[in-house]
């Protein structure tokens, strides 16, 4: 599928005065950036995240767009947004996949890579 190649950046933070370490709430905020590196433009219609926590507990989140929207992102252009997570550990990863749409009403997914969400200093 060389005409659709979509590429995912991650950026994590922590966020520690949005955590609560004694409720084992540890919350993150991840920064995306979806680029278009094909020759087809593609609409972000849903996400589906899989999210494992420090103690391997698994959550899988589905839902349309992010953020409120479903972006349509032309050859060239990268969308950009953030969002969040609250873990019950100190780690952990998200991974998944945005179900897109082609311009030319072709589905395909693009994948997430994993990336670790920690907090300073617990992972060496």
């Amino acid at each position: 599928m060389s005409d659709y190649q979509i590429k995912v950046d991650i950026k994590t933070e922590y966020l520690p005065r949005q955590s609560e370490p004694r409720k084992q709430q540890y919350a993150f905020a991840y920064h995306i950036a979806i680029a278009n590196q094909g020759s087809e433009s593609a609409q972000l219609i849903s996400r589906h995240w899989i999210i494992i926590d420090g103690n391997q507990a698994r959550q899988e989140v589905k839902g349309q767009g992010v953020v409120g929207e479903q972006p349509l992102i032309t050859p060239g252009e990268t969308f950009r947004y953030s969002s969040g997570v609250i873990l019950e550990t100190e780690v952990g990863t998200m991974s998944g996949t945005y179900h897109m749409l082609s311009e030319t009403g072709t589905p395909f997914d693009a994948p997430i890579p994993t990336f670790l969400l920690a907090i300073p200093n617990a992972v060496h």
